[in-house]
Formats: C-alpha cells, sequence, structure tokens
C-alpha cells in the first residue's frame, strides 16, 4: 500500500507538472496569437463580392436613367438612390490586370463604405484609373478619394458623403487633405500666393483646417502615370495620420476632431468610405492592420 502510494503520489506529482506546463503553454501561446493577432493584415476585400461594406448613392446627373427614381419635370432626379441600391452597378467586383478588384464607375456620385470602425490603425490599398467619364466632372480631373474616421449619417456632406477626414485620390492631387463637414485639423502649412492654396510644408507653422478653410494640398506629387496600379496608406493613431502615395510621405495631419452640438471632440476613429465621383476607377488589395504609433519616420521629415 505504502509503495502504491508513493507511486500515486509521483504519478500525480508528474501529471500535475505536466498540466501546468499544458496550461502555462496554452497561455503563451494565446497571448502570443493576441500579440501577434494585432500586428496581422485584415482583408477588407475579399475579391469575390462586396462582404463586408454598404453602398450609399445620393440623386443621379439627369444623364443617367433610373427606373422608378422621380425626376421633376427638367429631368433632375428628386430624390437620391440611398442606401444598399445600385441600379447603374457603380459599385462591382471585377477582374483586372488578371486580378479581383473592386470597379467604381463614378457615374453617381456615392460612397462603398466599411460595415465596421477603426481605431489605430495602418491602411494600405491600391488603385488604377479607368477611362470613362462621367457628369458633373466630365471634363475636369478624375476624382475619387478615401474618407477615413468615417462618422454620423451618409449624406451628411453634399448630399452624399459621412462626416470625416479625406485622403484625395484625384488626378495629380493624391494625398491632399480635406475637411468633411464639421471636422477640424491642424496641419504644418505654407501659403502658395500664385496658385492661393495651402500645402503641407513641415518648416511651415500649423494652421488648422476646417469647414472654412478645408483642404490643405500635398507638398509633393508622387502619383503614377495613368493605366499604373498605385499604392495609397494611411497611418492614423491618437489624433494623428500621414498620408503616403507610393512609399513616399506627403501630408501629416494632427489634432483631428469634429463639432457636434457646437462643441468640439476629438475624432480618432471610424468607417472607410471610399468614393464614386465621376470617374472610372479600380481598388483593389484593401487591407488593415492595427498600430499602437505611426513610425517616428514618418512622422518626422
Amino acid at each position: 500500500m505504502k509503495s502504491l502510494t508513493i507511486k500515486a503520489l509521483v504519478a500525480l506529482f508528474v501529471y500535475g507538472v505536466i498540466s501546468t506546463s499544458c496550461s502555462n503553454s496554452s497561455s503563451k501561446e494565446k497571448k502570443t496569437g493576441d500579440a501577434v493577432k494585432t500586428g496581422e493584415w485584415t482583408i477588407l476585400f475579399n475579391g469575390n463580392d462586396l462582404q463586408g461594406w454598404y453602398t450609399y448613392q445620393k440623386q443621379p446627373e439627369p444623364t443617367s436613367e433610373v427606373a422608378g427614381l422621380a425626376r421633376a419635370e427638367d429631368g433632375t432626379y428628386l430624390e437620391p438612390v440611398g442606401l444598399n441600391n445600385d441600379p447603374l452597378n457603380v459599385f462591382t467586383v471585377v477582374t483586372e490586370d488578371g486580378a479581383p478588384a473592386i470597379r467604381i464607375s463614378g457615374e453617381v456620385f456615392g460612397i462603398l463604405v466599411t460595415e465596421r470602425e477603426f481605431e489605430n490603425y495602418h491602411l494600405t490599398l491600391q488603385f488604377k484609373w479607368g477611362e470613362a467619364k462621367h457628369p458633373p466632372r466630365k471634363d475636369a480631373k478624375r476624382d475619387s478619394g478615401i474618407l477615413y474616421h468615417s462618422v454620423g449619417s451618409e449624406g451628411a456632406w453634399g448630399g452624399v458623403w459621412m462626416r470625416s477626414l479625406e485622403c484625395q485620390v484625384q488626378e495629380g492631387d493624391c494625398g491632399d487633405y480635406i475637411s468633411v463637414d464639421t471636422v477640424l485639423a491642424d496641419i504644418h502649412a505654407g501659403f502658395d500666393e500664385e496658385n492661393s492654396l495651402y500645402y503641407h510644408s513641415p518648416d511651415s507653422a500649423k494652421l488648422t483646417f476646417s469647414p472654412s478653410r478645408s483642404y490643405c494640398h500635398k507638398s509633393a506629387d508622387y502619383e503614377k502615370p495613368n493605366g499604373e496600379w498605385n499604392t495609397m496608406e494611411i497611418y492614423a493613431t491618437g489624433g494623428n495620420s500621414v498620408h503616403v502615395v507610393n512609399g513616399e510621405v506627403n501630408n501629416r495631419i494632427s489634432n483631428s476632431r469634429q463639432v457636434t452640438e457646437g462643441r468640439e471632440i476629438p475624432l480618432r476613429k471610424g468607417k472607410i468610405q471610399l468614393q464614386s465621383e465621376g470617374a472610372e476607377i479600380f481598388y483593389r488589395n484593401i487591407r488593415i492592420r492595427n498600430i499602437e504609433e505611426i513610425p517616428a519616420e514618418l512622422m518626422i521629415p
């Protein structure tokens, strides 16, 4: 009996050590897994459909034909296309250059919006211009945009966009900053008197951009020629954000905030919108990952 008891105690001891070891191992793996997960990429476009996104479109131009949508006598549409209604296939998934892409036709001003909100992240995607252009921008630059920290109602600004910060995607202007709706942000900016515009200038004083002064141009143009894919990146943490075009920083934004009920409050998270704004454009390789801070080399010019 004594011998059996000793063996039993030894067995229990060994089992306890193994169990504890396994328990600790699982705990470590879980923590490691969680840590890895915070830095892993989340794919926002699955290559098959628009799962994880929704759409909103304003009134079409009179040149577009949308059955069942009310018009005035002069042909002007009286109501927006609205939420998750896409009779003209403005937002579709196609194969472009042998790989899946989101095609935005541009025929109706609208937005493709993530269902989720994001905070403290690094967003990256690729875009390429198409050929088609539509009224009212048929003779203007090709235009789209990435609107981030998007909050509030669809259609809050211009009858279509949500309140947000914009990283401009426009021919020759990729990386420009725009305050959308009641958003404010601070940028080191200079003023170009000849062209009457503000531009990102790290050596200049900080200026506040707001509904009354909403546009700050990039510091330099890094867009590739039409027909080539461009990589756009946005780093955003704690009210600061950086716009990166094809690996080059050309705008730095700080202290992002919004006016709500007459008060300024921080704006540091929200949904992501991709704009349909009169021009055909393709987006692909859309992904995002959590970050704790923006890399120092991107913040310091």
